[in-house]
């Protein structure tokens, strides 16, 4: 494939955020989570909260969370919580998925997670979407996905 773009991956640090969250319980959908973003939204402009980057949450055995990063305490209602996503050091990349496959980015992950590297021990933590904006109604936003994966200390 002549015209595909390389794939890298930065290592760097995430700081902690803090988020509303929705999780969900389930089998994998193709748009999984999109009801728990557009609730988390809806409750956004309800309570006068301006949210930052919208953020999609791997919890493995069939657990997800969809997180809208905020930057206040508003008050919570229904299936909303407020939490701090932890921060630490991440494996990240930023692609189209239009262009690059999203299967290929996430293989590419767990990957080099699995490599050893120095002093530090293999695996990841949490993985991580995460998008600028609502990727379900900016082209801009689902154009520049992030995927982290978290590693272990």
């Amino acid at each position: 494939m002549p015209d595909s773009p390389p794939i890298d991956i930065v290592l760097r640090r995430v700081r902690d955020v803090r988020v509303a969250s929705i999780v969900r319980v389930g089998a994998w959908k193709f748009d999984n989570l999109r009801t728990e973003f557009g609730e988390l939204a809806r409750w956004a402009k309800r309570v006068r909260v301006r949210g930052r980057r919208w953020i999609f949450v791997d919890r493995g055995h069939h657990r997800w969370e969809a997180c809208l990063e905020i930057r206040r305490s508003p008050p919570v209602d229904g299936r909303i919580r407020l939490r701090t996503l932890r921060g630490g050091t991440a494996a990240s990349v930023v692609f189209d998925p239009e262009r690059v496959s999203s299967r290929l980015i996430y293989h590419a992950l767990q990957d080099w997670a699995r490599l050893p590297h120095r002093g530090r021990r293999k695996g990841t933590v949490e993985v991580r979407e995460v998008y600028p904006t609502d990727p379900w109604k900016s082209a801009r936003a689902w154009a520049h996905c992030e995927v982290q994966f978290l590693l272990r200390r």
